[in-house]
């Protein structure tokens, strides 16, 4: 079930983009801002709205920190913002000013995907502010990208309808005709699907186009085959263009906006559907496409975005929510004993929901979790942020103590600081002397 908690009416024309982070809500508009909400009780936050934009915001992101928002416009630049306090930070200009449609952090390093409508596509590096690697989508523009959980490479949909993959070092791996009509979005899951039969593992893709479609696709990478995208299936809920898709955290559900005025929430196992969100089409019995929509990290929320101007917030009660609220098996099970699923809905709960797809990638149980290091953060799983590596490790090492605490008799800890006692005296029967109490006079 999908409850409709709050709706959003600060933009003066369409909303053109939503995106989450563990804390806030981003939107983005025509009107030329971007206004950022609280998720604790969707109030706007103080420095909101952010301008500096002299035309249309088409897509906004935040990176895998949630330090830095990240937007792009119409007048050809990409600009990176401090969401702590609404400081403008840089701005990033398109080679040839191309108006820039669609802008994405890497999960892994501090960069900037922007593509834009000359088929330009630029890789930012973000502490230089300086561009890292470009390169050029032929025979269309550039309206949508997607990069893999672990960062190493990310996928760009064009209007032309081709969806291409390309590598880290801008590289273009494969190329595919996806959509007749045009590519409008893409995502990719944080969750990776095995193949139990020859033991890979693939990563899970959507894309959306002018056809009314949604493609779901397999990605394989291996060192023998190189790179393959495998079609999956395909839904045909809408009845006109698909704007948006996106996968909700735990890559088990996907949602779906369209020029039909509808959000479609449909499972990705079978294709079914599971509901469908007609609001938008019910302000002042207006219809109006619906341009954006995204799944929370940590919580059970969906936004929604329109041409009516408003973002909606919806709550879902779902038989399987997304893993991110509470981690059960945490009492019930030793954290030597955790499944990948649990280090998933453990690193979900720590709000380090970014980094779900690389450790599944890296098969990383609860046993590998303990045993994780600085070094091995940096060079196995080639975390290059050291703000992220010390956040990971100070998460592992809280786990670690409670672990340790766990492991050890009570009667050994403190019964006030739950400390561990050094040189504890347990007290049994035969220990106890009783000392005669004299009787009054």
């Amino acid at each position: 079930m999908a409850t409709l908690i709050h709706t959003i009416s600060d933009h003066s024309d369409d909303v053109n983009y939503c995106a989450f982070s563990s804390s806030c809500l981003a939107t983005c508009s025509l009107d030329k801002t971007i206004r950022v909400y609280s998720l604790s009780d969707f109030a706007e936050l103080p420095y909101s709205p952010l301008e500096g934009h002299a035309y249309a915001v088409h897509c906004v992101c935040f990176s895998p920190s949630g330090l830095l928002l990240g937007s792009c416009s119409t007048d050809g630049t990409s600009v990176l913002w401090d969401s702590r306090d609404g400081r403008r930070l840089a701005v990033l200009r398109q080679p040839g000013a191309s108006p820039v449609r669609v802008c994405r952090f890497c999960p892994r390093a501090a960069r900037l995907l922007a593509g834009a409508a000359d088929g330009s596509v630029v890789l930012w590096d973000v502490r230089s502010m300086a561009p890292y690697r470009s390169g050029q989508v032929k025979g269309g523009s550039l309206v949508a990208c997607a990069f893999s959980p672990n960062g190493d490479f990310f996928v760009t949909g064009s209007s032309s309808g081709d969806l291409t993959i390309w590598d880290d070092t801008m590289r273009c791996l494969c190329n595919e005709k996806a959509h007749d009509l045009g590519v409008t979005c893409c995502d990719i899951s944080s969750h990776p699907v095995s193949d139990s039969e020859n033991g890979f593992k693939y990563f899970q893709m959507a894309s959306c186009g002018q056809d009314n479609l949604i493609k779901l696709w397999l990605i394989l990478f291996a060192d023998f085959l190189g790179v393959q995208l495998k079609y999956k299936c395909t839904l045909h809920g809408h009845c006109a263009p698909v704007l948006a898709c996106a996968f909700s955290c735990d890559g088990q559900l996907i949602v779906s906006g369209s020029v039909d005025k509808r959000v479609i929430i449909s499972e990705t196992s079978t294709g079914n559907t599971l509901h469908i969100l007609s609001q938008h089409t019910r302000l002042f019995f207006i219809c109006r496409y619906v341009t954006t929509c995204a799944f929370a990290p940590r919580s059970p929320l969906l936004a929604t975005g329109s041409m009516d101007k408003t973002v909606h917030i919806w709550q879902l009660d779902l038989k399987q929510p997304c893993a991110g609220g509470t981690v059960e098996n945490e009492s019930k099970v030793a954290v030597e004993d955790w499944s990948e699923d649990d280090v998933s809905a453990w690193l979900c709960a720590q709000d380090l929901t970014d980094f779900v797809g690389l450790f599944k990638m890296n098969n990383i149980d609860g046993k590998e979790l303990l045993n994780l290091t600085k070094e091995s953060l940096a060079n196995e799983l080639k975390i290059e942020s050291l703000g992220l590596r010390s956040k990971v490790l100070q998460k592992i090492e809280e786990l670690r103590k409670t672990t340790s605490s766990a492991s050890v008799p009570d009667e050994f800890l403190c019964p006030i600081t739950r400390e561990l006692m050094k040189d504890p005296v347990i007290a049994t029967a035969a220990n106890i002397c009783t000392v005669p109490v004299p009787k009054p006079l």
